[in-house]
């Protein structure tokens, strides 16, 4: 069965929780590190770790970060809120229970423009966004990697009490074929907001995103029959998708294995489901057959979370412009292909050519750079583009010297290469590495000369009317000079050595 051959028969229903990490310094409820990569269990404390006798405190500016993102999404902001103790056993969980917010979530009914590739937008319906604090990491060793067959497994309680905002959908209906691509258009406007917002890093290699897709099948409404009295079918919950493309493949895996079962008729089981990113399929987790009661309890140790009305409208003012909307804004403004802005979306680009236009170079220049040779720089070393030692200022000021006459394209590469070694700014590599364009039309003549009495031939040639001749000339002067001379300005010297017109 095929994700076409499911969408023919049945009529999908899905949903989203994504977890965004926030990046506060400190963790939600306790003063500890709030970094990716440290050490195992080096950021730790009793309040994280859940000992006897350790209190709480919220993190306020957990609480402004999760404001912020439920005003991005539309979202009413409660007045009064508070947390809870949900109540579950998991090794990565060190107090037995995950301090989250129930039935009093900061943040609800909201509403999200997605934009799809070929401009058409669908409004997604937000429930909640609440906070919470995050578990710890499972590494399970032996077998596959995956909790299956793994021979033990080790925790890590650094993530434990990291801040979290779990954002959920209301169920997403009438996407027919197109699920998985709203699905992916979906997390991937989340993730721009979140990064727009400055609240998270937005990495989902990292899992500071990272998403829960639930979906479900139901039959195709018959004649005289409208679709939405037709009952949702069970669901499946696939856990910790964390790409964009494992969203899009997670829908396609679960819509034909759940159709498969439906059309052989065999009942789908309502459980969670583990995804596996190189079979690019999922096995089952628990069974959520029936309403599972977590026993919520509020949590007694924290205050209420009651923000002012004036703090929040003063947070409203804080809220950037819609991703979509500024990719649009900034395509017309730079004059961008459809193509050229979907790859710089792809490659996390778009920030770092904004910031390089600020900086003072014009957008296709940018583009040139960051898409040309940086790009090529960072798959080398299998990093992100932002994670090059090259600020937007320093791009902006190489190619300034382009544009000055200064240095070539391709002494600018060799420029680039010195600022990527830590050799200092464009300016100064271009100094101490001796890269400026040769000018002085003493030591071209001299180059020229020599290069024409090496190929009397050539000379001939261009005396004869034959001036693309010339180029071979040029060629030779550029390996003498090591790429350094002004090629236009050898190529008028080279013409009035043979008297002719340029």
């Amino acid at each position: 069965m095929t994700y076409a051959q499911a969408m023919d028969e049945f009529d999908p229903v899905f949903g989203i929780e994504v977890h965004v990490e926030l990046n506060t310094r400190t963790k939600m409820f306790c003063g500890c590190a709030n970094e990716f990569g440290a050490e195992p269990n080096t950021q730790v404390c009793p309040v994280c770790l859940g000992l006897p006798g350790a209190m709480p405190v919220t993190n306020e500016k957990a609480v402004e970060s999760a404001i912020r993102l439920g005003l991005a999404l539309g979202c009413s902001i409660r007045e009064s809120s508070r947390f809870a103790r949900k109540n579950y056993f998991y090794p990565d969980l060190a107090k037995d229970y995950q301090i989250s917010q129930y039935d009093e979530p900061t943040c609800y009914e909201g509403a999200l423009d997605v934009v799809l590739d070929d401009g058409t937008v669908v409004e997604i319906g937000i429930e909640r966004a609440h906070m919470e604090e995050d578990a710890g990491k499972n590494t399970h060793v032996g077998g596959t990697g995956g909790i299956q067959g793994a021979d033990y497994s080790l925790v890590d309680y650094n993530r434990g009490g990291v801040p979290l905002v779990e954002i959920v959908t209301k169920p997403i209906t009438g996407m027919g074929d197109r699920t998985a691509e709203v699905a992916r258009a979906y997390v991937a406007t989340i993730r721009d907001i979140v990064r727009a917002l400055g609240i998270s890093d937005g990495r989902m290699e990292q899992g500071s995103v990272r998403a829960d897709v639930n979906l479900s099948l139901r039959p195709k409404a018959v004649a005289g029959e409208s679709q939405d009295d037709v009952p949702f079918g069970k669901r499946s919950e696939t856990k910790n998708v964390n790409s964009l493309r494992a969203i899009e493949r997670a829908v396609h895996f679960e819509a034909a294995r759940q159709a498969s079962l439906l059309l052989a008729g065999r009942p789908v089981v309502q459980e969670t489901r583990h995804w596996h990113e190189d079979t690019s399929s999922t096995t089952p987790g628990r069974s959520k057959e029936e309403a599972e009661d977590y026993r919520y309890f509020p949590e007694p140790d924290l205050l209420p979370v009651q923000p002012a009305r004036e703090w929040v409208e003063e947070l409203r003012g804080t809220i950037p412009e819609h991703p979509a909307k500024m990719r649009a804004r900034l395509r017309e403004e730079w004059g961008f292909s459809d193509l050229e802005m979907r790859d710089a979306v792809a490659a996390d680009a778009l920030g770092l050519i904004a910031s390089t236009v600020e900086a003072g170079t014009t957008a296709q220049s940018a583009r040139k750079w960051w898409m040309g040779e940086l790009s090529r720089v960072a798959n080398d070393r299998e990093v992100a583009l932002g994670e090059l030692p090259v600020t937007p200022a320093a791009v902006a000021e190489l190619q300034g010297l382009v544009d000055s006459g200064k240095i070539n394209d391709k002494l600018a590469r060799q420029a680039l290469e010195g600022v990527l070694a830590g050799e200092g700014s464009p300016t100064e590599v271009v100094a101490s590495r001796g890269l400026e364009v040769v000018s002085d039309d003493s030591a071209l003549e001299k180059a020229v000369d020599d290069a024409l009495a090496a190929q009397p031939d050539v000379l001939a040639k261009i005396q004869d009317g034959k001036v693309q001749a010339a180029g071979a000339i040029v060629g030779a002067v550029m390996k003498a000079t090591r790429g350094q001379a002004d090629a236009a300005r050898v190529r008028e010297i080279i013409l009035q050595r043979a008297g002719v017109e340029g």
